[in-house]
């Protein structure tokens, strides 16, 4: 008898848009994902309950969600329960979110586009390629695991997790032989993880900066957009900050 699993035609695969991630207006139960038929999905609502539990905000539970989402899709696509998901199917999965066109909304497709690649000329962004970004497809394999570690542990979920740890990163304690004069490198990375690319910090150039200057109205604004030029502070942090915040005896 042959067991061996059926190859997947990921070319020809249609991932539906099915499901969705739904905001409820309850602090207690920020988000819940419902799948194709309108119902709550039980196993993210428990995922969900831990991340709250946890002290994690609404919005990392909606970023959650939205992994969980597009990981249901595919599920239902290839008509696998989510608890008898293998690591075929999480392989196979990594491989078309990677590969796949992202779906976008109408308004987007109206806006002018730019190479891909090309960076926007004020704020040196990046211009986003067709698919998911790399960032977007690891973050996607760490929520899926950690999704799956957790109904492992509650026995609810596979006893093999879909998306394990790299085979030369499993065992062994991390950062065991860590040299400290190294720099560090990531531990426990998961064998589906793409690798994502260094950010090159992005800056305004210097005649914007002189026209958003020039346009201020006060020594107050002028003297915060300075301060926040020279000291490298995030835009929330600047927005609020206070006066007791400022230390103006120290040297």
């Amino acid at each position: 008898m042959n067991d061996r699993v059926p190859e997947r035609d990921l070319s020809r695969l249609a991932v539906p848009r099915c499901g969705r991630l739904v905001e409820t207006g309850d602090r207690y139960e920020p988000y819940r994902l419902v799948d194709a038929d309108g119902a709550a999905v039980a196993p993210v609502a428990v995922f969900f309950q831990e991340l709250l539990a946890a002290g994690k905000a609404a919005a990392t539970v909606r970023s959650y969600g939205m992994d969980l989402l597009r990981w249901w899709r595919f599920l239902h696509a290839v008509e696998v329960p989510w608890d008898r998901a293998t690591r075929v199917d999480a392989r196979d999965f990594s491989c078309w979110i990677q590969l796949t066109v992202k779906p976008r909304a109408t308004a987007a497709k109206r806006r002018p586009t730019r190479t891909v690649g090309a960076p926007n000329p004020v704020t040196g962004k990046t211009t986003p390629g067709p698919g998911y970004a790399p960032s977007t497809v690891a973050h996607s394999e760490t929520v899926l695991r950690r999704f799956y570690d957790l109904h492992r542990d509650a026995g609810s979920g596979p006893l093999l997790n879909p998306f394990p740890l790299d085979l030369a990163r499993r065992f062994g304690r991390a950062h065991a032989h860590h040299n400290p004069m190294d720099a560090w490198t990531p531990e426990r990375t998961g064998r589906y993880r793409p690798t994502v690319p260094r950010r090159i910090p992005r800056s305004i150039p210097d005649e914007w900066f002189n026209t958003l200057f020039a346009v201020l109205r006060s020594n107050r604004d002028r003297a915060m957009i300075a301060f926040w030029i020279s000291s490298g502070v995030r835009a929330s942090e600047l927005i609020g900050l206070r006066q007791c915040d400022v230390d103006r005896d120290s040297s």
